[in-house]
C-alpha cells in the first residue's frame, strides 16, 4: 500500500501515516517528492532529520521494507527517473498545476513501487494547486482511472486545503509537530486526515473489513506507541539521528525567531493559505530556483487556526529564518494572511469528497453511516 497527496501548506500527514500503518501490518514502500511551489515535500521534512537518506539504491530500498515493513525514500535512476528531472522543472517552469503532468507524475512513481492498492490525497482550496472542487475531482477521477487500468486498487479523497494543515509550516517544525502526533497528541485537522486516510489504506491493504475498523485500528497504533516506535525504527535503519526526535530542542535555532502578534480582537476567519507557502518558500523552507539549498529550520508556526478566540496583541504566529533581508517584508506580509472577524467561523470537516472506481460522492464519516 502506498499514499499520495498533491500537495499542500504544512502538509506533513505522511510521517504520521506511513509508520502507522506499517505498525498495523501493512507494507508501506513509500517514495515521495521534494518541494514544489509554495508546498512542501516529504523528501525535504525526511532530510531535515540528521543523517537521514533518502537515496537509497534499489537493493537496500528493498532491504529496508523487508526489515521494517516501511521505507520512506526519494526516486532512484531505477524509478521513474525521467519523471524526476521533470518534476524540478515543473517547479520552475509554472507547470506545476497540469492535470496531465500531475497525473503522469504521481501514477509513474506510484506504479513502479509493486503496489497493489493506492490512497489519494487531492487538495483543493486556497493553498492547493487545484484552487476548484471541480478541478480537483477531475484530477482525482484521472488518477483513479489510471491506478484502476492498471489492476490497482486505487481511491481517492478530496480534502481542504482553505488553512495549513496542522500548525507548523516548514520541514523541522513539520517533524516535530509529527512526532508528537505519533505520540498521542490530537491535532484536530491533521489527524483526521491521517486516520481517514490511514484506515482506507488498511482496508484495502486487507487487515479491516472496513474503512472504520481501519481507522480504529490506526488509532490503536497511535495509542499503543507501535507508530512511533516504527517511526523510529524506519529512521534509525535509513541513518537519521534519532536523539533529534527524542530531543528536538537540541536542534539549531534559527537567527531570526519573530512573533507575529494580532492588533484586533475577535475570532480568526481564514488564511490566505497560498501565500504563507511562499513566504515560508521565501524564509529559506523551499526553492525558488531548482539548486536552491532548503533552511530546515526555516518556517511559521502558527498559534491560531480558524475559529479560535484571538485577543489584541496576542501572538498568532512564530516566523523562523536565517535570512535577515526578509524578515521585515514576511513579517508584515505574514500578519495580512491572517483574517480575522467579528463572529465565530464553524469549523467544517477536512475530508470534503470520495473517489473510487465506482464514481465521486460527499464523504460520510464511517461513524455517521
Amino acid at each position: 500500500m502506498d499514499k499520495h497527496s498533491t500537495g499542500g501548506v504544512g502538509d506533513k500527514v505522511s510521517l504520521i501515516l506511513a509508520p502507522m500503518v506499517a505498525a498495523c501490518g501493512v507494507p508501506v514502500p513509500m517514495i515521495s517528492g521534494r518541494g514544489l511551489g509554495h508546498t512542501g515535500g516529504t523528501l525535504d521534512k525526511l532530510e531535515a532529520i540528521p543523517g537521514f537518506r533518502t537515496d537509497l539504491p534499489i537493493d537496500e530500498y528493498r532491504r529496508v521494507i523487508a526489515e521494517t515493513g516501511l521505507v520512506l525514500a526519494g526516486q532512484t535512476k531505477e524509478i521513474a527517473p525521467a519523471d524526476r528531472k521533470m518534476y524540478a522543472l515543473r517547479d520552475v517552469t509554472a507547470t506545476v498545476e497540469s492535470i496531465p503532468l500531475i497525473a503522469g507524475s504521481i501514477m509513474s512513481k506510484k506504479l513502479a513501487e509493486g503496489i497493489d492498492a493506492l490512497v489519494l490525497d487531492v487538495k483543493t482550496g486556497n493553498g492547493a494547486f487545484m484552487r476548484k472542487h471541480d478541478d480537483a475531482v477531475a484530477l482525482a477521477n484521472a488518477l483513479v482511472a489510471i491506478g484502476t487500468s492498471m489492476g490497482k486498487k486505487t481511491v481517492s479523497f478530496i480534502t481542504d486545503m482553505d488553512q495549513p494543515l496542522g500548525r507548523t509550516i516548514g520541514n523541522w517544525w513539520e517533524v516535530v509537530e509529527s512526532v508528537e502526533c505519533l505520540r498521542g497528541k490530537n491535532v484536530p485537522d491533521l489527524m483526521e486526515v491521517t486516520y481517514v486516510l490511514g484506515g482506507a489504506m488498511v482496508y484495502l491493504g486487507g487487515k479491516a473489513a472496513s474503512v472504520q475498523e481501519g481507522m480504529e485500528l490506526c488509532r490503536s497504533a497511535i495509542w499503543s506507541g507501535k507508530a512511533y516506535e516504527k517511526f523510529l525504527q524506519v529512521v534509525e535503519r535509513q541513518g537519521g539521528d534519532v536523539s533529534f526526535i527524542h530531543q528536538p530542542a537540541k536542534y539549531p535555532a534559527s537567527r531570526h525567531v519573530v512573533e507575529i502578534r494580532n492588533n484586533a480582537v475577535g475570532y480568526v476567519s481564514g488564511f490566505d493559505t497560498m501565500r504563507l507557502g511562499v513566504l515560508s518558500v521565501e524564509l529559506g523552507a523551499g526553492r525558488q530556483k531548482v539548486d536552491d539549498l532548503v533552511d530546515p529550520k526555516a518556517g511559521i508556526v502558527l498559534r491560531k487556526k480558524v475559529g479560535d478566540r484571538v485577543e489584541r496583541n496576542e501572538t498568532m504566529a512564530v516566523l523562523y529564518t536565517d535570512r535577515d533581508h526578509v524578515v521585515d517584508r514576511c513579517v508584515r506580509e505574514l500578519s495580512n494572511c491572517i483574517g480575522i472577524g467579528d463572529s465565530v467561523v464553524p469549523r467544517r470537516s477536512t475530508i470534503l469528497t470520495y473517489v473510487d472506481w465506482e464514481g465521486v460522492r460527499p464523504w460520510t464519516r464511517p461513524d455517521d453511516q
